[in-house]
């Protein structure tokens, strides 16, 4: 049974991606990557500089169209879409480093999330700041900030306007996630608690998530499954346990130990 045959729990695949490649000159950055990721499910991506995560997260999102294989998203193929078009499907993304806008409310900046997805950002209606009000304080809600809703987001601890940006990715209610890095820069206690959010409503709202993260106390606390990408191939794929244990994906990592001791760590 190959890698991309296991079986998967929380029922059929939302998305289903297919020999996956990507060449960059003679350099294959993506070869031949193939997984699967159901509802309610978080996955990890990792692998060490150079593995081939962010052009293989690139692809599904619509920024780098693959040189072959397939992205299903609910049985329809995405590859080589738009971002934009990606996302009206129903994908939403955070970023590396978080963009919200620090003049504007926690509640604006949902409510520009909000209006995008209707369709309302072309018109500059004077009402514009309480439209969709009801709905951003619902998503706020959601993520433990309504009380902060009034508040400029320039006021707010980098570990906040992280989880405005999750309620911004959650505006176009989104079936798959795509989280790039989620806890970067954060404090160990503020990325934990990001993620452990993350996971609630994730199986609350039956999201699909797919995320590349270097921290592997977050990713051996968080993940369902651990892919783990190596010269632009899979060479491992399963639930945290068996990804701790597995030979090659320590050999991978043998140069500086990061991923044993971090699994040892959250073993004990």
């Amino acid at each position: 049974m190959s890698i991309a045959d296991q079986p998967r729990a929380g029922g059929e695949p939302l998305l289903r991606v297919q020999t996956l490649s990507k060449a960059f000159g003679g350099v294959r950055a993506v070869a031949g990557v193939s997984f699967d990721l159901a509802p309610g499910e978080l996955l990890a991506l990792i692998g060490p500089n150079g593995a081939g995560k962010s052009t293989c997260f690139n692809m599904i999102n619509g920024q780098l169209k693959p040189d072959s294989g397939s992205i299903a998203l609910d049985g329809r193929d995405i590859a080589g879409l738009p971002p934009r078009a990606i996302w009206r499907r129903g994908v939403g993304r955070t970023f590396q480093v978080a963009a919200t806008f620090g003049s504007m409310t926690v509640a604006e900046n949902v409510q520009v999330a909000l209006l995008s997805h209707a369709g309302q950002l072309s018109r500059l209606w004077p009402r514009a700041h309480a439209m969709h009000r009801e709905r951003a304080l619902e998503l706020l809600g959601q993520v433990g900030l309504r009380e902060r809703a009034d508040d400029p987001c320039s006021t707010l601890a980098y570990g906040d306007i992280k989880t405005v940006e999750l309620a911004v990715a959650l505006a176009n209610r989104p079936r798959l996630l795509l989280m790039d890095e989620p806890t970067a820069g954060m404090a160990p206690r503020e990325r934990n608690a990001l993620m452990s959010l993350t996971r609630q409503l994730v199986k609350e709202l039956g999201i699909a998530v797919l995320f590349t993260e270097h921290s592997m106390d977050v990713v051996f606390a968080h993940a369902d499954r651990i892919m783990v990408l190596a010269r632009g191939q899979l060479i491992a794929q399963g639930p945290p346990a068996d990804i701790r244990d597995d030979a090659k994906v320590a050999e991978v990592y043998f140069g500086s130990g990061r991923l044993v001791k971090a699994a040892a760590r959250v073993a004990t």
